[in-house]
């Protein structure tokens, strides 16, 4: 079995060593490892540099988990590190929200059907019932929670009491097109994920694509991101382009920008869940395979 171990804590002497030597004394193999030291000037309130880790290990059948645990926990408190170790490949527990554009919310569903992307999608929430036989007919429970004015707190209200009852670890908004409330968003940071276009802030809002064609753009794309209370301004994951030009009509670019928006969240969902992505205030520190 390979396991993941993520790491971070100011910089300091003895860290690769003193890990390297805990998981030799247990039997473990390390394979693949990324490592960066944030320089303390990127920032001008960073007072200390800061090392980040992501290595894989596999262990013996005779490795003592309870006593390499602890060794762990004394590394973690002697660094006053946030290190995490977890098993590499698991499935994690998903609720995929979406609008009435479901593309994304198709590639995802194939990608997990195929093996392709270790997601246990435990529900979709939608405020239109577009895509419901799609996913009933997976055997994926499919709540259709219409968004007004004046129940948008009583369905957010639900969609917590979701997370709890499911044990959901990540949302993903596949193009949902409603905005989760400040307390939400700042509540799950790190465990939403969003996919927009990357016409911001020219194009925020609605019919981007017609906007952008009008204004004759030579280049689309997404971002996929992590979800804060600043509207579409939260740490990046992923992005990418397509290149178009003024013979495509306002219709090749949603259709070209909707496959964009599929490949770029897929790849972003793919880094968090191998544990590649840490958020560090509104950047991220990506170990890309």
């Amino acid at each position: 079995m390979t396991h993941i171990l993520r790491m971070k804590c100011e910089d300091q002497a003895g860290i690769v060593s003193g890990l390297g030597q805990v998981l030799d004394r247990f039997g473990c193999n390390i394979g693949q490892s990324f490592q960066f030291l944030q320089p303390a000037s990127i920032r001008e309130d960073d007072v200390a540099e800061i090392f980040f880790l992501r290595l894989e290990f596999t262990c013996t059948e005779q490795t003592d988990w309870s006593e390499l645990e602890q060794e762990l926990e004394a590394l973690r408190s002697c660094f006053d590190a946030d290190l995490s170790v977890r098993e590499s490949g698991r499935a994690v527990p998903t609720i995929l929200m979406v609008s009435k554009f479901d593309h994304c919310l198709i590639d995802i569903l194939y990608r997990v059907q195929t093996g392709k992307l270790p997601l246990d999608i435990v529900a979709v929430v939608s405020n239109h019932a577009h895509s419901r036989a799609d996913v009933e007919r997976l055997g994926i429970p499919y709540y259709l929670w219409p968004v007004t004015k004046e129940n948008k707190q009583e369905q957010e209200q639900k969609l917590e009491e979701l997370i709890e009852r499911s044990g959901a670890e990540l949302v993903v908004l596949a193009r949902y097109m409603q905005i989760l409330s400040d307390e939400f968003s700042s509540r799950h940071f790190g465990k939403i994920i969003n996919i927009h276009h990357s016409f911001l802030p020219a194009f925020k809002g609605a019919m981007p694509y017609k906007r952008a064609w009008e204004r004759g753009v030579k280049h689309i794309g997404a971002t996929a991101h992590y979800v804060t209370p600043n509207l579409d301004e939260g740490p990046i994951i992923e992005q990418d382009t397509e290149r178009v030009s003024h013979s495509d009509s306002a219709s090749d670019l949603v259709r070209l920008g909707g496959d964009v928006e599929a490949r770029v969240l897929s790849k972003a969902l793919r880094l968090h869940i191998e544990g590649r992505v840490f958020i560090n205030g509104n950047r991220t520190i990506v170990f890309k395979g």
